[in-house]
């Protein structure tokens, strides 16, 4: 079978340092027809990214969704070092956390988080993402036709002609 454009996978990597959280947060999305990569920790979804070594490979992925509390880096630190890469800023970012603490979810909220689901994460939560994968695809398909109207536009085009020198 194949998939029209308008019908493909939304890529998620998610992030969860506890084996049982990321195996169900994991069969959430697949079970909502997304495309998963799952990790264990920040350090490991900046490598898959390519962010930790200035090594910017292009990875098509179209959220991350991070626990909060993990070891070495927490899902805030992730959350800034995404929204502080030009390549990956737009990209929504969704935390969890099993602990339902006011200030951090409105720190996470205010720096950029999409969400923030309070574990365990149920299909409800899940189906929360697309109109935020969505809203990102509608403003990529729009910068992308600002482009092409910008490329083939009549005045841009006569303004390069008229710069040409006839001999």
């Amino acid at each position: 079978m194949v998939m029209a454009a308008s019908e493909t996978k939304f890529h998620v990597l998610a992030v969860d340092d506890t084996l049982i959280d990321r195996k169900l947060i994991e069969k959430l999305l697949k079970t909502s027809s997304y495309q998963v990569t799952a990790v264990d920790s920040g350090t490991k979804a900046l490598e898959f990214l390519g962010l930790n070594n200035n090594d910017h490979q292009h990875v098509e992925v179209n959220l991350i969704i991070t626990d909060y509390c993990m070891p070495g880096m927490t899902g805030y630190d992730l959350l800034r070092k995404i929204k502080e890469s030009s390549s990956f800023k737009d990209i929504p970012v969704v935390i969890m956390s099993s602990d339902n603490i006011p200030s951090r979810i409105n720190r996470c909220l205010e720096d950029g988080a999409e969400e923030f689901f309070l574990k365990p994460v149920q299909l409800s939560d899940v189906n929360k993402l697309r109109p935020h994968l969505m809203k990102r695809r509608t403003q990529t398909n729009v910068n992308k036709r600002k482009a092409m109207d910008e490329i083939v536009s009549p005045d841009r085009t006569r303004a390069r002609y008229n710069e040409l020198e006839v001999n």
